[in-house]
């Protein structure tokens, strides 16, 4: 699925076949979870091959980095041009894009000595990751700002999300709803969670969550079309039976749930502001105009 005999990556400045790169076992990043990562598409557009939001995902990894004490000397520049080259090599365009910053041998507790930047593509093509889903209210929290940098990309925190998100799975649902230690709504396993009230959109405040590329890109569709919205701190019960509800992030894109608890969503999908979200940010992506979802009756002017 990930790649094959004719795969290469970017290997600390290499261009390697995919099966014939090697990393130590003795790393932290392994035994630790100690290594901080992206997630990026890029898209075959009506301009050519594009990476969404390149520089923001690219500093965000530099950010993540810093905030591990990572030793990490790649600027973006040189992270989203060698990024174009790995697609060119592999022949991509609509690609997930896997940078993974991994640290040298130390099996002590102790901030790493030299990092190594990884980047990995694959083919994606699939457009949404699903739709509809079905989503239940996790036992598992996210994890605790003062214990951990939940503002960092990090590795080891996706152990939790594993958690949530099998657990979820083994009891029918399609995905976990994460709470933070006060009970308010998170995110999912691995995306940021919107819900719409009145014409109105709702999505936790930053705390907990890790506040998403996505996330950010929504708000600017709103302002563009007019969409209010409001970032607050709510209990899941607030969010149940709400007119529609959905998750966002890199690799989902804009999914749409049908139900929390099962207790479902009250408007159709395709009668939702929410659609609308999810039709401009493919539009966006594709970078294609969507201004014409401005003049739609559902469309309310802040």
């Amino acid at each position: 699925m990930y790649y094959n005999d004719d795969s290469v990556l970017f290997f600390d400045g290499e261009y390697v076949k995919a099966k014939e790169a090697k990393t130590d076992l003795y790393g932290q990043s392994l035994h630790y979870g100690y290594a901080v990562f992206e997630g990026i598409k890029s898209y075959k557009t009506v301009n050519g091959t594009k990476i969404f939001k390149a520089e923001e995902h690219y500093d965000r990894l530099r950010k993540s980095a810093e905030t591990m004490m990572m030793p990490f000397d790649y600027s973006t520049e040189e992270m989203v041009e060698a990024t174009y080259k790995l697609l060119e090599i592999n022949n991509l365009s609509n690609a997930y894009i896997r940078p993974i910053v991994i640290c040298s041998p130390n099996m002590a507790l102790s901030k790493g000595q030299k990092s190594y930047l990884v980047i990995e593509v694959w083919n994606w093509d699939n457009g949404y990751l699903a739709n509809k889903m079905r989503i239940m209210t996790s036992s598992f929290e996210r994890p605790n700002p003062k214990a951990f940098k939940v503002e960092a990309k990090v590795s080891g925190h996706y152990v939790n999300s594993i958690l949530a998100c099998q657990e979820a799975k083994d009891k029918g649902f399609d995905e976990a709803l994460v709470l933070d230690a006060d009970g308010n709504v998170a995110e999912s396993s691995g995306a940021n969670i919107f819900f719409e009230k009145d014409g109105k959109l709702f999505t936790p405040a930053k705390g907990s969550i890790l506040p998403g590329i996505t996330r950010a890109t929504v708000f600017e569709i709103c302002d563009n079309l007019g969409i209010s919205y409001e970032e607050k701190f709510f209990k899941p019960e607030e969010m149940q039976g709400t007119d529609a509800g959905f998750f966002c992030g890199t690799a989902a894109e804009i999914v749409a749930l049908d139900s929390l608890d099962n207790i479902p969503f009250k408007l159709n999908w395709e009668d939702s502001l929410s659609s609308k979200i999810q039709t401009a940010y493919r539009h966006l992506v594709l970078e294609e105009d969507y201004s014409y979802l401005r003049s739609e009756n559902l469309i309310l002017e802040k």
